[in-house]
């Protein structure tokens, strides 16, 4: 059993049903070269250091981090870095939201929030992930 599916099995009954179909929407839709482990203590998907060896932040072994999700006590988080750092995508995402969701947006600076297992815009979700590749990210990772 991989580290992600004993994260998967591990979680509470509450998200057992949502967040792996969140995680499988993101899977299929997330561009090519991304790479889901566990980073964190949670499912990442991150550019494996073949593609970029410059690492995350200080840490040349530490993969660079794009999307991650946590099953927490009261709602799933999905941090994803490139709306933390894309202006334009942020925007569009806001925008985007209440097109599916009733539910006001629930989010931080990177972190999206969802509280109702059974109200998850997992359509929204995958067309978000497949918003920018790897180069793109590692493009706007370096401020490019």
């Amino acid at each position: 059993m991989s580290e992600v599916e004993q994260y998967v099995e591990n979680i509470e009954e509450k998200w057992k049903d949502s967040f792996p179909a969140l995680l499988k929407v993101i899977d299929q839709h997330i561009p090519p070269g991304f790479e889901l482990k566990i980073q964190y203590g949670m499912p990442s998907y991150v550019v494996p250091l073949t593609l970029y060896p410059e690492g995350y932040h200080v840490d040349k072994n530490t993969p660079l981090p794009f999307i991650s999700l946590a099953a927490q006590k009261n709602y799933i988080s999905v941090y994803h870095m490139g709306i933390y750092a894309d202006q334009k995508l942020l925007e569009w995402f806001q925008n985007e939201y209440p097109s599916h969701m009733s539910a006001k947006l629930n989010m931080g600076k990177s972190c999206i929030r969802f509280t109702n297992p059974k109200n998850i815009p997992y359509q929204l979700m995958g067309e978000l992930a497949s918003k920018m590749t790897c180069e793109e990210w590692i493009k706007k990772y370096e401020g490019e």
